[in-house]
């Protein structure tokens, strides 16, 4: 069996149950949570709880939307935000026990969606100018679960080779669904981050802004020893935005820094409730 193989083995084997994060990797990483800065925060809950299948939950002072893999975290937008679509993350998915179920939800809730000719995927629109990619595999055993984060960026090798170094991914290629290949991606314990030069839309020679500031804000990634995690990142020439700082009334730790490419990163200990 190749080292590709076993390592998509080892990925099937420990895919999160449902509550749960996936277990980190060697670096003590794994996917935490996408940040949502929002306009109206009841219309997101509809969104992710009612059309999506998230599950709300608690954690004093955080309230999260609960999905196998990840948490959906909402703020109320002070001011008006720019969608996700121009920035570096462009897009996330999500992947359906029972795509048809979902598709029939979706449209007796009066949801957007796109499909180019493909049953099997095509993306959801939540309010803010999020778009949500969706795929169906009925071989899941819970019925929704994260996938993946898409970016559009220039040096895809050097992207990859920086999340390696930064957070122990693992860099490689996810099958494309809706055209024939392969996109590049780094494989995160809950996620991969894949990785494509344009978009629809995209101007060429134009760099993707960041995120924040966008009504997706950032990503999250936690880690199970984030005094530890600052340091190594600090030896590596990584400077956190924003320092560690404990919540109130909490266990859960909190730092902010930015990729080269412009993603808002938000890297917690503790996070799930």
């Amino acid at each position: 069996m190749s080292p590709r193989s076993l390592f998509l083995l080892a990925t099937v084997t420990l895919a999160p149950a449902w509550a749960q994060l996936a277990n980190p990797n060697y670096a003590g990483v794994r996917l935490g949570h996408i940040h949502l800065a929002v306009q109206d925060v009841d219309a997101q809950k509809h969104f992710w709880i009612d059309m999506m299948g998230g599950k709300l939950v608690k954690k004093e002072p955080l309230e999260l939307i609960e999905f196998p893999g990840v948490y959906i975290m909402l703020r109320k937008a002070t001011e008006p935000t720019q969608p996700p679509e121009g920035s570096v993350v462009n897009h996330f998915g999500f992947v359906f026990a029972d795509l048809p179920a979902m598709l029939a939800k979706w449209k007796a809730g009066g949801v957007k969606v796109d499909q180019a000719g493909n049953p099997n995927q095509g993306m959801v629109h939540a309010p803010d100018g999020i778009r949500v990619e969706f795929f169906g595999d009925p071989s899941i055993t819970v019925p929704v679960k994260m996938d993946h984060i898409h970016d559009q960026v220039v040096d895809v090798p050097g992207i990859q080779a920086w999340y390696a170094k930064a957070f122990g991914g693992i860099p490689g290629d996810r099958v494309r669904v809706a055209t024939p290949g392969l996109t590049p991606c780094i494989y995160v314990p809950g996620t991969n981050v894949s990785f494509n030069e344009t978009f629809p839309g995209s101007k060429e020679g134009v760099k993707p802004a960041g995120t924040k500031g966008r009504s997706l804000d950032h990503i999250g990634f936690d880690v199970t020893n984030l005094d530890q995690f600052a340091k190594k990142l600090e030896a590596q020439g990584i400077k956190l935005d924003v320092p560690i700082r404990q919540l109130p009334n909490s266990n859960t730790k909190i730092a902010f820094l930015t990729d080269p490419w412009g993603t808002y990163i938000e890297v917690t200990e503790n996070l799930a409730p």
